[in-house]
């Protein structure tokens, strides 16, 4: 398997410089006879290449120039790139913090796709960076075997790369297994989770984190934000997985600040800018900056979307940060904007979305979790509220969906997250439940990637939630460090003949901890 380039330095990463010189010269660029050139006129590739948001025909490609230059990608369907085809350059400016993002199509009928980039000087075609490779497989049109994997939580909790520890061996264990892309369920980074140099372990041992500048002091600026998600980049196992694995990418609270609401004024001595609705829009351009995530011009702000994977499986991103209500006791019993999560619009379109599809498997990411006690203080952050009786509050939006889901008749719904830094398997039915109109379905729930370890989380039994796995650090014990051996992520198998899907809990070396293996119903026809 093609490796991609992995030659960065951390003052060359977090350093932008050139000026802005004349257009380049649009023909030729690949071509250029070979010259030795100056090593300070050349651009560098920062960061690798990233691939998302991948749809039968078409792929979000993702590049970090070292300075203003413009982006020239070659797309091919083999690794030694004969019969290479240049995609149009786009210009990477300061603006965008030397990212440069192209939505590749006419992909359609190459299965694995190869790509290549590069940055050229503005003002020298001949001045151009070391290529850096990735490659992804294209969705199917026709039955075939599937995987993808699952978690979130990334450098949470105090817990950043220690370099001497192998830095974030999650994303390596995951590249092994070539999942065909990956779900980032949330918490992408932990804008306000500064780091220390070095932390002291309850063995002994210390923790030595890699720290720049935008680690050491909660994210405020748009810079700010910027330098969280660069930060991920120092990591060579982050690098090689992106370069390898399409990621579909939602965000939640800590891309901006804990339990965030769009409505709230932060009571928070270490922030200047008390508005969160300032700070999450500077937030939100980070994170759709940094992420391989396509923007229709439609929706430029819509972050909920949908990927079709074939006749076996559909996968229904949500957004359940940027739409919902103060967080409250959660106990209200109407509903209204104040009981929000997902919001009216996005309501309609899941509902929508569900009865649309002809997938087998409708694969739901949340990047919160139903029947767990998420609480905020006094308050709740997620859907349940620690009341077992009737929907109340969030509870009440959610409820609705189960029902439209029940009532549509649409079958195999899964619902997949991460958020509560641990790893569990739940079945809802409605005969345990106190709401009853649903249909039975699982929710599994897996990480952190990278970040400290909690749990387990009290169970709220509106939805009769059993816990049928669990793995979570023993009583008494939290934010546990990476070396602790509790972090997780998920592995999910579709058998392409049978359509059988097998959801694996698995820990950062790969070993299995659960496996549970779905069958799936037919759809019929409402009576």
């Amino acid at each position: 398997m093609t490796q991609p380039h992995d030659s960065l330095t951390r003052r060359r990463f977090l350093t932008t410089s050139g000026q802005l010189g004349a257009g380049l010269a649009g023909m030729g660029l690949f071509g250029a006879p070979a010259i030795v050139l100056a090593e300070g006129r050349r651009p560098s590739v920062e960061g690798g290449v990233m691939s998302g948001d991948v749809m039968a025909d078409r792929a979000m490609l993702w590049g970090r120039a070292s300075r203003p230059s413009r982006l020239w990608v070659e797309i091919a369907d083999n690794p030694a790139f004969r019969g290479a085809r240049r995609l149009s350059p786009i210009d990477v400016l300061p603006s965008s913090d030397l990212i440069g993002k192209i939505d590749a199509t006419g992909l359609g009928g190459m299965e694995q796709v190869h790509y290549r980039v590069r940055f050229a000087a503005y003002g020298d075609e001949r001045a151009l960076s070391e290529p850096v490779v990735g490659q992804f497989r294209l969705p199917p049109t026709t039955p075939r075997n599937l995987r993808f994997v699952w978690s979130g939580d990334v450098v949470g909790q105090g817990w950043g790369i220690d370099e001497s520890r192998g830095g974030m061996r999650t994303w390596e264990t995951m590249r092994q297994l070539q999942p065909d892309f990956f779900i980032h369920s949330g918490d992408s980074v932990y804008a306000d989770g500064p780091l220390e140099s070095e932390v002291e372990l309850p063995d002994g041992g210390v923790w030595r984190n890699v720290v720049t500048p935008a680690k050491q002091k909660v994210a405020e600026t748009l810079a700010e934000y910027r330098g969280q998600h660069a930060y991920n980049h120092l990591d060579a196992n982050f690098r090689r997985f992106a370069a390898e694995v399409p990621m579909l990418a939602q965000w939640d609270d800590h891309e901006t600040v804990n339990n965030w609401y769009p409505q709230e004024l932060l009571d928070d001595d270490r922030y200047t800018e008390k508005n969160v609705a300032l700070l999450s829009a500077r937030a939100r351009q980070a994170f759709v900056e940094y992420m391989p995530i396509r923007m229709p011009p439609e929706a430029p702000q819509r972050i909920y979307r949908r990927f079709s994977y074939g006749p076996g499986m559909e996968v229904f991103m949500l957004d359940m940060r940027s739409y919902r209500g103060p967080n409250s006791p959660n106990r209200q019993s109407n509903a209204s904007e104040a009981t929000a999560f997902l919001g009216e619009n996005q309501f309609r379109w899941l509902r929508q979305a569900l009865n649309d599809s002809t997938a087998t498997w409708k694969i739901i990411a949340a990047d919160m979790p139903i029947g767990m006690v998420v609480a905020d203080g006094d308050h709740f952050e997620a859907i349940a509220n620690g009341d077992d009786g009737q929907p109340l509050g969030r509870e009440l939006e959610i409820a609705r969906l189960l029902q439209a889901i029940r009532d549509d008749d649409i079958a195999n719904v899964v619902w997949f997250t991460a958020d509560v830094h641990y790893t569990a398997a739940h079945h809802y039915a409605p005969e345990r439940a106190a709401f009853k109109r649903f249909k039975p379905f699982w929710e599994f729930v897996s990480g952190p990637l990278h970040a400290g370890t909690f749990g387990p989380s009290e169970m709220d039994a509106t939805f009769g939630p059993e816990v049928v796995f669990h793995k979570a650090p023993p009583e008494g014990q939290s934010n546990l460090p990476p070396s602790a051996g509790y972090q997780f992520f998920g592995q999910v198998d579709l058998d392409g003949e049978s359509e059988s899907l097998t959801v694996r809990l698995k820990d950062s070396d790969g070993h299995t901890l659960h496996t549970q293996t779905l069958t799936p119903e037919a759809r019929t026809a409402n009576t």
